[in-house]
């Protein structure tokens, strides 16, 4: 993730202290060395939507194998005593799990910072309440798009108004919750929109997600934008945050699974504000780039552990037989022990890219879904070889 709000305004969130601190740069297995990873746990497969894009490409119904609730109860404990620092709750839809609600209040009870991510068409003024009396820390909903379009996107008439619905819910209640869009093809001419909307319904959060080439995404890679949209696109979300913080507004916006973003709003400042460029470009030195198998792991609703949520093809161990913490210190995978010393192993203009310390070679998931090679170069990098140096190579 790349706070754009952070970069451009110096404002200050919570999770800025996960992505801008001293530590992010030296890690080796987690947040901090002997610390665990932040840790998306996709905890059911099922779910009342069929999103065209959606990584994990989700069912209606729940996986013959998803963790019991005592398994799952022993990998919180196991993150807990980790000391992983945020647990992302996600599916599948995970309101679709009848014990969700009991195992957030054991993950709260032993300390564990929990955000869900979900489709929001469930959230209820009730289920909103009890997602605050729960202790969930952040509740991220998904929208891509406007009415009928998003609708199509998602698979089922009146998602677009369930989910807007389920925001309203969550701030009637005080819960803090965001939007989410993931950003292709179909709704690109939307984006605008969607700041529309955040400003209308007082929404504190939005993340502006990548594509990724995973699940049902894999099948819309020629749905994906090209090099000139993703700058276009950033140029946008960059205006409407500056316009954001010049009228006073806080609002926290974010792009997700594509660190050429920091990149590029460098180089923006470096000729609009030297000033400023300077001070984002340490931000970005902090932050480090991608962290997958690093920073970011992920396990899925059969207990499998995964370099993040989009590798699901790639397995390090079950938790069902080791423990979570065990399996993420064993460095006896290939790709595990790649991906904690991923430079050597970056192929083409990732390789040769001047700028790998701030983006540590973008995303692997990307790059095999394209290449057939987990180290080739990410083929959503939008920035040019001049940019990168790849030409002086």
């Amino acid at each position: 993730m790349i706070s754009i709000t952070k970069l451009l305004c110096d404002s200050e969130y919570y999770g800025d202290t996960l992505r801008y601190n001293d530590t992010s740069c030296h890690q080796s297995t987690g947040a901090a060395d002997n610390y665990g990873p932040v840790v998306v746990w996709n905890i059911t497969r099922a779910c009342n939507l069929r999103c065209r894009h959606c990584y994990a490409a989700s069912g209606g119904r729940r996986a013959k194998g998803e963790l019991t609730t005592g398994e799952a109860v022993q990998l919180i404990n196991d993150l807990a005593e980790f000391k992983v620092p945020a647990l992302l709750i996600s599916g599948g839809e995970p309101l679709f799990r009848p014990d969700l609600f009991d195992l957030a209040a054991r993950a709260r009870t032993l300390g564990l910072r929990l955000t869900l991510s979900t489709n929001g068409t469930l959230i209820t003024l009730d289920v909103a309440r009890r997602l605050k009396d729960t202790g969930i820390s952040y509740v991220g909903i998904s929208l891509d798009g406007t009415g009928e379009n998003n609708d199509r996107f998602r698979g089922r008439r009146g998602a677009f108004e369930a989910a807007l619905q389920g925001i309203r819910n969550c701030l009637a209640v005080g819960q803090k919750v965001g939007l989410r869009f993931t950003i292709n093809r179909h709704n690109l001419a939307e984006t605008g929109a969607i700041f529309d909307l955040i400003e209308e319904e007082n929404i504190p959060r939005a993340c502006f997600y990548h594509l990724a080439y995973a699940g049902r995404g894999s099948t819309m890679v020629d749905q994906d934008i090209s090099p000139e949209e993703s700058r276009a696109v950033l140029d946008l979300i960059v205006e409407r945050v500056l316009d954001f913080h010049r009228r006073g507004q806080e609002r926290e916006v974010l792009t997700v699974n594509n660190h050429a973003d920091g990149v590029y709003l460098y180089l923006k400042l470096r000729r609009d504000d030297p000033g400023r460029a300077q001070k984002v470009l340490q931000l970005l030195k902090l932050n480090s780039g991608n962290r997958t198998g690093i920073a970011l792991g992920a396990v899925d609703w059969d207990g499998n552990v995964h370099p993040d949520q989009f590798t699901r093809h790639y397995t390090f161990g079950n938790v069902k037989e080791r423990r979570f913490s065990e399996i993420w210190q064993d460095t006896s995978h290939p790709i595990l022990a790649g991906l904690r010393n991923r430079r050597p192993l970056l192929k083409g203009r990732c390789a040769a890219c001047r700028w790998l310390e701030i983006c540590n070679g973008n995303s692997r998931g990307r790059a095999e879904a394209i290449y057939g090679d987990y180290w080739a170069s990410d083929p959503a990098c939008y920035l040019t070889d001049q940019e990168i140096g790849f030409l002086d190579s």
